[in-house]
């Protein structure tokens, strides 16, 4: 391998096996979950630019440790025990959400656009509400429960607007045992939504849209989602383009996570989310993000991939409407489930829990010695 000392490194979990049986020292579990790979991926990266990649089988890695600068062999080091590392469960309310195998996360847009059901109960709380338990039902372990579109072009929606839309339905889901999530990135949301009865708070923005927003997440010691943008705080969708996104958005998240755990989040409770279609405008920006998604478990958190429906769908489907791109939404979903996404959010919940545990069915077939 040839690299330069000033070079960044990084390391990206590749060549999963079916099953680690017989492979003694030849392989490592991903974050703790139903994954086995035999090989990473180190890319070298200079001003900005790949300068190379390599494959480095697993029983190779001291060798490479050691010959690499004391700097290089220490982030590398720290990205592949953060990757490997087994991610501690999350209590959110009665329900614990372990990420040893993916979650499915149920979206519950309640405004007037939404095509995931909630624009039919926009004033009736009570709908939204049942329409929360079905997914719970349909197996849903997080319900994530939204009163501002975030769709590029949508307009901003005044706080006590998404609040009232909001807040009314976690009143009655309290007691219910369902994980909640507020998808918000506004604090005054936060702390109504916390204070009713959720759970976690998934912004888009990750904390950066409202000055109050990371201090809200400090005191009430939730989990939360980080998700990337490339634009402004007030623009998530905006962009000047990649040179190279994977990397790029790695960077990112990985700035902003030590910069919220620096500000007293403990990381433990923190979930990344690379933000498909977000300022992503291009299917080969959201294709690279999906062929490389095992790098972000370099993060050491767990992952949340949310792409369903998404333009990314349309695009590779002959321009489907949102509403016919389920099949896609669902292949995506299962390219998640493959890289070890611990979290995947999506709108048809029945049919991806089933997809998810068609596709459990065969991990778990597979890691059962004869």
């Amino acid at each position: 391998m040839i690299h330069a000392p000033t070079a960044t490194l990084y390391a990206r979990p590749t060549a999963f096996i079916d099953a680690p049986f017989g492979f003694d020292g030849q392989f490592a579990r991903l974050a703790g979950g139903l994954q086995f790979f035999a090989a990473w991926e180190i890319i070298s990266v200079e001003c900005g630019r790949r300068t190379g990649q390599w494959l480095v089988p697993i029983d190779r890695v001291d060798d490479l440790l050691a010959a690499l600068t004391d700097d290089q062999a220490e982030r590398l080091d720290t990205m592949m025990t953060r990757a490997t590392a087994p991610r501690g469960a999350m209590q959110l309310g009665e329900r614990t959400i372990r990420f040893d195998q993916p979650n499915i996360m149920g979206i519950l847009n309640i405004t007037p656009d939404s095509f995931s059901g909630g624009s039919q109960h926009l004033d009736d709380p009570a709908g939204s509400a049942a329409l929360a338990m079905q997914m719970a039902e349909d197996g849903a372990a997080i319900i994530d429960l939204g009163g501002e579109s975030t769709r590029p072009g949508a307009a901003d929606v005044w706080e006590q607007d998404e609040i009232a839309r909001v807040v009314p339905v976690v009143e009655r889901l309290r007691n219910s045992g369902i994980a909640m999530s507020l998808d918000t990135r506004k604090a005054a949301v936060m702390e109504a939504g916390l204070a009713a009865g959720a759970h976690l708070v998934n912004d888009v923005s990750a904390l950066l849209y409202d000055d109050r927003a990371l201090d809200v997440v400090v005191r009430s010691a939730c989990p939360v989602v980080l998700m990337h943008y490339p634009g402004k705080p007030t623009d998530p969708h905006g962009n000047d383009g990649y040179t190279d996104p994977l990397i790029e958005i790695y960077d990112w998240l990985e700035a902003r996570i030590e910069a919220v755990v620096a500000a007293g989040v403990e990381r433990s409770r923190i979930i990344a989310d690379p933000g498909i279609g977000f300022g992503k405008r291009s299917v080969a920006d959201n294709l690279a993000i999906m062929n490389g998604l095992a790098l972000y478990h370099g993060l050491g958190v767990p992952i949340l991939l949310g792409a369903s429906r998404k333009r990314i769908v349309g695009a590779l489907s002959n321009e489907a409407p949102a509403d016919k791109r389920l099949g896609g939404s669902l292949a995506l979903a299962l390219k998640a489930a493959e890289q070890g996404a611990q979290i995947i959010r999506v709108h048809d919940v029945h049919e991806s829990v089933q997809a998810i545990r068609v596709w459990r069915g065969h991990r778990d077939a597979a890691l059962s010695p004869a």
